[in-house]
């Protein structure tokens, strides 16, 4: 499937769950998607649906059986540099400060030592730890630690943020300040973002696009998009913006009670 001016081409995508004990589960099936240059896209859908299944095959972390997934025109084979993903919870070494957490990555790469601390304390900055380099993980707050794992990722300047439901372990407030704090890095290092949420409304907040995916086995249900001013403050509370995620909702809901009916037959 060739897609003029796409970063990301998946075509015609499945994946295979094969346990060591019990049957095959077929878990993304027939995805096609195209993913532009610096587009910021949610994968939405209930839980189940193959959302984190076909991020990890967008990482690297899974290999790709049927179909393809090409970066720039190559095959994905594994995990690269112009893939950094942020997981839910942090996986940050708690050993390390906040400044070495940030500078493993580089460490990993070879740059010089001057090099490493430079480009961490930019990130460190960006994310807006300026003052807790020397802090440990267990010395941090929730959102705290995921500014640190989003710096970590964003050290080795990849040219594509993977990110499974990386504010779902925070508490309401955290995650609402944290999206909004993605959004302005977002847009003062621009990436290409694609973001695993169950959150309708942060789906809606965040991308520019949104692809529904339906009940297992995972398909592309819908692609919406979104067009709002992320800068107004009553933007919650906008007729527009209810309304589209009371749309999007909808179509959640309704592959959400297909699952439960999967699940319980």
């Amino acid at each position: 499937m060739a897609v003029n001016g796409a970063q990301i081409v998946i075509d015609r995508l499945s994946h295979m769950y094969r346990p060591p004990h019990g049957k095959p589960v077929l878990a993304v099936d027939d995805v096609s998607l195209a993913v532009g240059e610096r587009e910021f896209l949610a994968l939405l859908g209930p839980s189940g649906c193959g959302k984190s299944t076909l991020l990890y095959l967008l990482g690297g972390f899974l290999p790709t059986e049927t179909g393809s997934i090409t970066v720039d025109g190559k095959p994905i084979t594994g995990p690269g540099p112009d893939r950094g993903i942020v997981f839910q919870h942090f996986a940050l070494f708690p050993w390390k400060t906040v400044r070495a957490n940030v500078m493993y990555g580089l460490k990993r790469a070879g740059l010089p030592r001057d090099e490493q601390e430079k480009r961490a304390q930019a990130f460190i900055d960006l994310v807006g730890l300026h003052g807790f380099e020397e802090s440990y993980p267990s010395q941090l707050s929730g959102g705290m630690k995921q500014r640190t794992a989003i710096a970590r990722t964003l050290a080795i300047d990849p040219e594509i943020l993977l990110m499974d439901e990386p504010f779902g372990a925070l508490d309401a407030q955290t995650r609402s300040l944290m999206q909004t704090e993605l959004l302005s890095i977002w847009e003062r290092s621009p990436k290409t973002v694609i973001f695993v949420t169950h959150d309708v409304q942060e789906a809606v907040y965040l991308a520019r696009r949104i692809a529904v995916m339906s009940a297992r086995p995972g398909r592309i249900k819908a692609i919406i998009e979104t067009n709002f001013d992320r800068r107004d403050p009553h933007l919650f509370k906008s007729k527009p913006f209810v309304d589209k995620v009371d749309e999007i909702w909808d179509l959640v809901r309704a592959e959400a009670i297909k699952a439960q009916g999967t699940r319980s037959t």
